[in-house]
């Protein structure tokens, strides 16, 4: 198991955005995320990734627990030293790339491995230059994030997050700032992961994508999970009315 999320709550200014949401992913996994727009699914992986702190639940990363709910009902985290280890187990690809843009390609990937995690800069750059490879995007190294496509760009992110090495990889809606033509480059890549075992969990509006790639598929709803269940479970005999409702738009 690389992840358990029990009775994850958050809210922000009094609105309870994550009502008692509870899921886990396996080693090699790949679990979608659907949903409509405010339904808590970007929150959700925040809190997975540390970048949001949750208000109740807990998160056990790779067996050990991050995050727990004391007796008093306060979410309690591990000291800020160890949470540097769960965080690397971790990496968001966000929507809108993120990238840093005064630095090149090549320095977008190296930056971290080497400052953060200390690698050898030979390696860091061999290991950046072998993912640049496999996204089909080497001869950018030196390019500048203003230089790239959308698509490119989302493909640089994938390919950051990915030298981190980390355990499990999450997408915040990657294709949502990319026009229909772009969006298959960078779906074409994240189905070249899942072929090669990669955990992930994505959050998706793709929902052809999300039926061909996972193996489990998560719809949430008002800051609740709805459904879970394989794709052909949730996709083609969904049991939940709103789970219905929401998929009926996508087949128009």
């Amino acid at each position: 198991m690389i992840i358990e999320m029990k009775n994850i709550r958050k809210h922000f200014d009094g609105l309870e955005v994550l009502k008692d949401i509870s899921f886990s992913v396996d080693s090699g996994e790949v679990v979608s995320i659907i949903g409509p727009s405010g339904s808590g699914k970007s929150t959700l992986l925040r809190c997975s990734t540390f970048l949001e702190t949750i208000d109740g639940g807990e998160i056990v990363y790779m067996g050990e627990k991050a995050a727990h709910t004391d007796a008093s009902g306060n979410a309690m985290y591990v000291h800020h030293r160890e949470l540097k280890k769960f965080r690397a187990y971790c990496g968001l690809v966000f929507q809108q790339f993120n990238l840093f843009p005064h630095y090149s390609v090549l320095r977008n990937l190296i930056d971290a491995p080497i400052h953060v995690q200390h690698r050898n800069k030979d390696e860091a750059e061999a290991t950046a230059m072998d993912l640049l490879r496999k996204m089909g995007i080497a001869d950018k190294a030196s390019a500048y994030p203003y230089q790239l496509s959308g698509g490119q760009q989302q493909r640089v992110a994938i390919a950051r997050a990915l030298a981190m090495k980390p355990e499990i990889l999450f997408f915040d809606e990657p294709t949502s700032a990319l026009d229909p033509e772009l969006t298959g480059e960078v779906l074409k890549v994240i189905r070249q992961l899942a072929d090669e075992k990669m955990t992930m969990v994505v959050v998706t509006h793709e929902m052809p994508f999300a039926k061909a790639v996972s193996n489990r598929v998560l719809f949430m709803d008002g800051g609740v999970i709805v459904e879970q269940g394989t794709p052909g479970e949730v996709f083609d005999n969904p049991k939940e009315e709103r789970t219905k409702a929401f998929l009926r738009v996508f087949e128009r």
